[in-house]
């Protein structure tokens, strides 16, 4: 177990994007099987979903409702808000403050909920940095108010910068912070340890490493060091590499994302799997893919 802000979790929660058709756009080809890997998920365990409503938009809160509600009580539903979508799926940028507290609310609809376990605010910082943003500390207070107002327990960030994380802890405080990290994709180091430091939980998105910057399973089954701990532990690759983020710290939590049953399965496995002190020293060999920011 680890925590969630104050909320206590598994370590291996479900990242339900992949839920959406094609593209994070429009609904799933088979919305029964997408909604059987919620049911599966919550009997092994699951107590953590991670979601928004612009995945779809809308299908996958209202695939997660039809499964799951009424909830169980030890479910915590995490959304993240500044992002919209388009007419032909584009990605939008929604970060006003307004526009914050208007996703919100769509979240609590579309999801049958009265209160959001958790809030990420969903900055562009990171992925394009020329980006003109609505100033972060308007964005914090939105979500505080509707904190204050009992909609929101607890806010965190995601994609964002070192600097970005200490105004955000300072400001409002914060339950966790969701940037991409991985084995294969170390760069946003100093954001986790600064997460280690104030005892925010840190929730990593791409932890295969992203296929768009040369990671991914494929990345990872080529590389002798995690293949090497793979075959003496007899288990895939990827499992290895989300076994190795579990190790980096105890309040580092996995939303590894599928559409499949199988691989649901698989994914929740790997809380069994048992680095020792040589497997991890050989895994700091892997060369990690730099990607640029």
């Amino acid at each position: 177990m680890s925590f969630l802000g104050d909320k206590p979790v598994h370590r291996i929660g479900f990242g339900a994007m992949q839920l959406a058709g094609p593209g994070v756009f429009g609904p799933p080809a088979d919305p029964d099987a997408a909604r059987a890997v919620l049911r599966r998920a919550i009997e092994l365990g699951v107590d953590h979903i991670d979601t928004s409503q612009y995945y779809g938009p809308d299908v996958v809160n209202e695939l997660i409702r039809e499964a799951l509600h009424p909830y169980p009580d030890n479910l915590r539903l995490v959304t993240k808000v500044g992002a919209e979508r388009d007419a032909e799926g584009g990605w939008n940028a929604a970060a006003e403050p307004h526009q914050l507290k208007a996703a919100v609310h769509e979240n609590l609809r579309s999801l049958g909920v009265e209160r959001m376990d958790l809030v990420n605010l969903r900055r562009f910082e990171r992925d394009n940095p020329d980006v003109q943003e609505p100033a972060l500390e308007d964005q914090l207070a939105a979500l505080a108010e509707l904190r204050d107002a009992g909609d929101i327990d607890l806010i965190g960030v995601s994609s964002v910068r070192p600097q970005t994380v200490r105004v955000a802890i300072d400001l409002v405080g914060i339950g966790e912070v969701q940037n991409p990290f991985s084995i294969l994709d170390r760069s946003d180091a100093p954001v986790l340890e600064l997460c280690r430091e104030h005892g925010v939980s840190f929730v990593p998105y791409f932890p295969l490493g992203s296929a768009f910057g040369g990671g991914g399973p494929r990345a990872l089954a080529a590389d002798p060091q995690v293949s090497a701990v793979a075959e003496k532990h007899r288990v895939t690759p990827s499992q290895v590499a989300l076994a190795w983020l579990l190790a980096q710290y105890d309040r580092l939590l996995l939303i590894p994302g599928t559409s499949s049953v199988a691989h649901l399965e698989q994914n929740m496995a790997v809380i069994d799997i048992e680095l020792d002190a040589d497997d991890l020293k050989a895994l700091e060999g892997v060369q990690p893919v730099q990607v640029g920011h």
